[in-house]
């Protein structure tokens, strides 16, 4: 069922809405989706059909009346009516109330309790200007005994709600207030109890140390409500929960301390769900962007000075742990890979990423789905190798759309050939012939060694050729690098004195680089 947002600071008008199930405490709870720009807002309210786990409306269209009202003002619970408020004298005292029923509206209550939790029928809310409201002699804390004489006293959940829509027009309620049930009914619904950052996680104001008083005000009075700021949550599907029926959606907060669980009714519904949710966090990356570069200012980022791509990806964990993949925040500077595991809070957590591999000795080695893959997302997934001192690293990564995973190649691999360009030389030391050199690689010009200068004697050069002469090039994964020039000596043996997989990786990224400026790959 679509319905119109119920506010909560989505901070637009709602692209989505609808019921959903939340995951809290390993037990599903139906909740009113409400999806606004920037913030995803879960609320415990009441279903017309009176479906939903603890907090029911004993009518249906009491919800919408309500709401209609105007926000937190028209509706009564236990924080704005508290039990001192209530007269002593009705207190563990039968009483008998006459409702006349609204056509719209209803009987303008929410339920809580039933048998099988151990716990009478209470009025949990009373919407402020409805029949219920409007008799003067209904709190919220109030046990229904009876409904027009059928008796509630070892009744259900759903067997209340029911027998409050049978009713009538004319509803005779037998109550009794009970005090010391005020704490269940102030304990709000299961909402409530959804975890999530605080403050809100905007970056680059992610440290921020205190809310809002108006944002606490807002707690404190809808403890149903809970707003998920969507600004960098990595939205993702069979990640952390088994989902065999492909109903499932996970929200993990920046901070990557939270999991937000959602089930909807089929699969078809879910992915619908899940482009809505995806969409709103893509739509906010560019602001995310610009804000993180205000806030690093001239000092970059990791020894970069501008970041060209950030967002969630799922990683490949290695070996044969029961969680195959793992959340990480991967960033694209001019120049390097960050790889995070959380959304940096301030600034100098971006100085400090888990791990920095360079773009000009990475390059992309595999790129999914294939054209026979059984299934839509099987294999959204691309692979990295960098060339490290230590030997060849493999990041194995998952994207959620294949719109991501084009996105994703296409600025690794662009962002190889940027930083070919934007460094243009490297130089290392080696040892030719039993004598010390350096091999220097020129984006323009090509191989070049050279001696190693004596007493400040100028270098002098051993030999030089032009990308178009290398016939092959290989190494021995130790300290060898060997490059065949087709000269009449044969190879180039050079000893690089430690891995020679970087220079390898920066070799094929000049050479890739070449080739793309000169259009003779597509």
């Amino acid at each position: 069922m679509a319905v119109a947002a119920a506010g909560g600071g989505g901070g637009g008008r709602a692209q989505r809405s609808g019921w959903l199930e939340v995951l809290v405490r390993e037990r599903w709870h139906k909740v009113l989706a409400n999806l606004g720009g920037e913030a995803l807002v879960l609320s415990g309210e009441e279903r017309p059909d009176g479906a939903a786990h603890n907090g029911l409306g004993g009518d249906g269209t009491a919800c919408r009346g309500a709401e209609g009202g105007g926000g937190p003002a028209a509706v009564r619970t236990a924080f704005t009516d508290p039990p001192e408020q209530v007269p002593e004298a009705i207190s563990n005292k039968k009483r008998c109330v006459k409702v006349l029923k609204q056509e719209m509206g209803g009987l303008g209550i929410s339920i809580k309790g039933g048998k099988e939790n151990k716990m009478p029928i209470l009025i949990s809310k009373i919407f402020k200007g409805l029949a219920a409201d409007q008799t003067q002699a209904l709190y919220v804390g109030d046990a229904i005994l009876a409904v027009n004489g059928t008796d509630l006293r070892d009744a259900t959940h759903d067997e209340a709600v029911q027998a409050l829509k049978r009713a009538g027009k004319e509803v005779l309620l037998e109550v009794k207030y009970m005090r010391e049930a005020t704490p269940y009914v102030k304990k709000g619904s299961p909402v409530s109890e959804i975890g999530w950052e605080t403050p809100p996680p905007e970056s680059p104001r992610l440290g921020c140390a205190s809310a809002e008083p108006a944002a606490q005000l807002s707690l404190s009075i809808h403890r149903d409500r809970k707003t998920i700021p969507l600004k960098m949550c990595y939205v993702t599907r069979n990640l952390t929960v088994p989902d065999p029926e492909n109903r499932i959606i996970e929200v993990h907060s920046p901070d990557a301390k939270h999991t937000v669980v959602l089930r909807s009714k089929d699969s078809a519904t879910a992915q619908a769900w899940f482009n809505a949710i995806h969409s709103s966090v893509n739509e906010l990356i560019p602001r995310v962007i610009a804000e993180v570069r205000d806030q690093l200012g001239k000092t970059g980022i990791a020894g970069s000075r501008e970041i060209r791509h950030l967002g969630w990806l799922a990683e490949k964990v290695p070996g044969d742990n029961e969680k195959h993949w793992k959340p990480v925040l991967v960033v694209l500077t001019e120049k390097d890979l960050l790889i995070y595991e959380s959304m940096p809070r301030i600034k100098e957590a971006w100085f400090s990423p888990v791990h920095t591999y360079p773009l000009l000795a990475t390059r992309l080695v595999h790129s999914g789905p294939g054209k026979g893959s059984p299934k839509s997302g099987v294999d959204l997934s691309f692979a990295t190798r960098t060339g490290t001192r230590q030997g060849i690293e493999t990041h194995l990564f998952r994207t959620e759309t294949s719109r991501d995973l084009s996105l994703w190649t296409r600025s690794v691999v662009q962002g190889c050939h940027n930083s070919a360009e934007l460094i243009t030389e490297i130089t290392t030391s080696c040892t030719y012939k039993s004598q010390e050199c350096r091999l220097t690689i020129h984006y323009e010009h090509g191989f070049s060694l050279t001696t190693e200068p004596q007493d400040g004697a100028f270098s002098k050069i051993i030999a030089q050729y032009p990308y178009e002469k290398l016939k092959m090039s290989s190494d021995d994964g130790i300290r060898m690098l060997y490059l065949d020039f087709g000269e009449k000596d044969g190879e180039i043996q050079l000893d690089l004195h430690s891995c020679p997989k970087p220079i390898v990786f920066i070799i094929h990224s000049f050479l890739s680089a070449k080739i793309t400026r000169l259009g003779l790959v597509a």
